[in-house]
C-alpha cells in the first residue's frame, strides 16, 4: 500500500471517529442535583438542579418540568416554556405561585424554589429539561432530590372517649417531623407503662401520631406533652366529674332563685297596673298608662 492510500485511510478513520464522537455528544447530557435537601416548615427552600448538553440553548426554545414522584403516579408541580431567543421561562396561567424557578435555564440552572414549605411537601422531586426540535434532546435525572421538611411538635387535638361502665380513655393527636415523642403527665406524676399506647401513625411519611392514655379518672387533670429536637408542645385536659342526677322533683337552687326573681317582677308589674287606675302614683305615670 502506497503512502497516498494510507493517508486516505487515516483521514477516513479520523472522520469516522469524529462522526461517532458527535453522535455520542448528542446523547451526552449530564445533570447535577442534590441527593437530599432539608427545610423548615413555613420557610422557603431551593432544590438545586443544573445541566450540560451538546446543544446551544441561547437561541433555542426550552421547556422545564419539575415533578413530585416518578412514573405515572407523579404530579407535575412546575412547567415553563421559553421561546427562541427569550431570556426568561414563562409558566402557564394555572401555575401554583408557591413554585418558581430560582435559576435561569439559559444559564443551565433549573433550580426550583418552594415558598412556605409544608409537611405535605415531603417527597422525591425530579427536574427535566427539553430542547424541542432536536432528536433525543431531553434529559431527566433518574435519582431525584429527596426533600425532608422538618417541623416542631404541634398538638392537634386532645379528647376523652368511653363511659363510666367501660372506663375513660384520653387521646392526644400530634404532628411533627421528626415524629414527636409523646408523654402523659397525670396528677403530680409521669404516666408510664401499659396505660399508654400509640394508636396510629396516620401518614406514609409518619408525621402524625395519636397516643392514648387508658383509665383516666373524672375530676383529674392530665397533660399531653410532645417533643422532638426542634421543640416541645403540650396541652392539658381536665375531666369533669359525672353530672349529679336530681332525684327529687325540686328545681336546682339557681333555677329556683331565677324563678323567684322573675315571679316577683311580674307581681310588681301587675300591682302597678292595678294601682294606677285607682288614682295612685304621679300624674306623669298615670298619663303614660292612659
Amino acid at each position: 500500500m502506497d503512502t497516498r492510500s494510507l493517508c486516505r485511510m487515516v483521514n477516513l478513520l479520523l472522520c469516522f471517529m469524529e462522526v461517532l464522537g458527535a453522535a455520542s455528544n448528542d446523547d451526552g447530557w449530564s445533570m447535577k442535583v442534590q441527593a437530599e435537601v432539608r427545610a423548615m416548615e413555613g420557610y422557603p427552600v431551593v432544590l438545586p438542579c443544573s445541566f450540560t448538553h451538546p446543544h446551544h440553548t441561547l437561541h433555542s426554545s426550552l421547556q422545564v418540568v419539575w415533578r413530585l414522584g416518578h412514573g405515572q403516579g407523579s404530579t407535575v408541580l412546575y412547567h415553563c416554556s421559553s421561546s427562541t431567543g427569550a431570556r426568561t421561562c414563562q409558566p402557564g396561567p394555572q401555575q401554583d405561585q408557591r413554585y418558581r424557578l430560582e435559576g435561569n435555564p439559559r444559564e443551565h440552572d433549573l433550580s426550583l424554589r418552594i415558598n412556605s414549605a409544608a409537611l405535605q411537601d415531603n417527597g422525591r422531586y425530579y427536574c427535566r429539561v427539553e430542547v424541542p426540535g432536536h432528536a433525543h434532546a431531553s434529559y431527566e435525572d433518574k435519582m431525584g432530590t429527596r426533600l425532608r421538611v422538618e417541623a416542631a411538635p404541634r398538638i392537634l387535638g386532645l379528647s376523652v372517649e368511653g363511659s363510666e361502665e367501660a372506663g375513660y380513655r384520653a387521646q392526644c393527636r400530634v404532628q411533627g417531623s421528626p415524629l414527636p415523642d409523646v408523654q402523659w403527665l397525670g396528677p403530680d406524676q409521669l404516666m408510664e407503662g401499659s396505660d399508654i399506647s400509640p394508636l396510629s401513625q396516620e401518614s406514609l411519611e409518619q408525621h402524625y401520631t395519636t397516643s392514648q392514655l387508658r383509665d383516666v379518672l373524672p375530676g383529674q387533670q392530665y397533660t399531653c406533652s410532645a417533643s422532638n429536637p426542634l421543640g416541645k408542645d403540650q396541652a392539658t385536659l381536665y375531666m369533669l366529674p359525672p353530672r349529679q342526677v336530681q332525684v327529687s322533683g325540686e328545681a336546682p337552687p339557681l333555677l329556683l332563685l331565677l324563678s323567684l326573681s322573675l315571679g316577683f317582677k311580674v307581681l310588681l308589674l301587675l300591682g302597678v297596673v292595678v294601682w294606677l287606675p285607682q288614682g295612685g302614683g304621679p300624674a306623669w305615670l298615670r298619663c303614660w298608662f292612659k
